[in-house]
């Protein structure tokens, strides 16, 4: 038997452009995020899944001796945020390490000290973008690798689509961020995007919630490593800015980030429940 492939003409072509323009994501009824009665259960949510993404930035390797850090906005008050402990690798953070510092740099509550980098930095993101509840930098492998070439991701896979049109990038590197001044400036860059690569650096996310925030920085990382591999070996195809867009308006949401997160939530939950205590 012979096998002839389908060929697709002109009008056709322009039919099935046409009607993908229509298809829409759905959202699934079922998977909506949490609503909460009272400030006390919100912070208790925001708290568990901060310390859950930690974990999973662990396992991901994500961890670089005491470089990293994940924030989260109080929902009380929202000009704290809280911040893993200063020292602490991943692997070993749970809920009851977490530590509260005020815009000022004090430690509200908690018995660790902060990384003063991580004050410098996530401050000013939080103070730049009110609806930013969550910021994510660590200084994983293919990320900073990636931000060594000083360029932005291109649509070249579907996930990378993601960042279509919605990450910027740092093109500066004056040493580790103590400064606020410095903060500020990659608040600056980083702008109304979901994500900023900071050149000779690494990757920072922000999100409407910690899942999507972990979640972009996670993309964003097997991103950065899809096309470190595809340059290695050839040119690769970039995706057709119609479709890159639109690609973008599908996987690129809010809440598909924080849908893309519930499969890890309910695995590290499994795997290392010691993580809620």
């Amino acid at each position: 038997m012979t096998w002839t492939p389908w060929l697709i003409d002109g009008s056709a072509k322009k039919k099935e452009k046409e009607s993908r323009r229509k298809v829409k994501m759905t959202k699934t009824i079922s998977l909506q995020p949490a609503t909460f009665n009272t400030m006390e259960e919100e912070r208790n949510h925001r708290k568990e899944r901060l310390a859950a993404s930690f974990r999973l930035f662990s396992k991901f390797g994500f961890d670089e001796g005491i470089a990293g850090h994940i924030t989260v906005r109080d929902p009380k008050y929202t000009d704290y945020f809280w911040v893993n402990p200063f020292g602490m690798h991943f692997s070993q953070i749970s809920v009851s390490d977490l530590i509260l510092v005020n815009h000022k740099g004090d430690i509200v509550e908690g018995e660790h000290s902060v990384n003063g980098a991580a004050f410098a930095i996530h401050s000013e993101i939080h103070k730049a973008r009110p609806d930013a509840i969550a910021a994510a930098h660590a200084h994983s492998v293919y990320g900073k690798t990636w931000s060594s070439l000083g360029r932005l991701l291109d649509p070249i896979t579907q996930d990378a689509c993601q960042f279509y049109n919605d990450h910027a990038l740092f093109d500066d590197f004056t040493g580790v961020v103590y400064a606020s001044e410095e903060g500020k400036r990659i608040a600056k860059a980083l702008g109304q995007y979901k994500a900023v690569i900071l050149r000779n650096h690494g990757l920072l996310t922000v999100g409407q919630s910690v899942d999507s925030a972990a979640w972009w920085f996670i993309t964003m990382e097997r991103s950065c490593q899809a096309q470190i591999m595809a340059e290695s070996v050839g040119k690769p195809i970039f995706i057709e800015e119609e479709y890159a867009k639109l690609t973008a308006e599908q996987t690129g949401t809010e809440y598909e980030g924080w849908l893309s997160f519930q499969p890890l939530w309910d695995k590290i939950r499994k795997e290392q429940p010691d993580f809620l205590k």
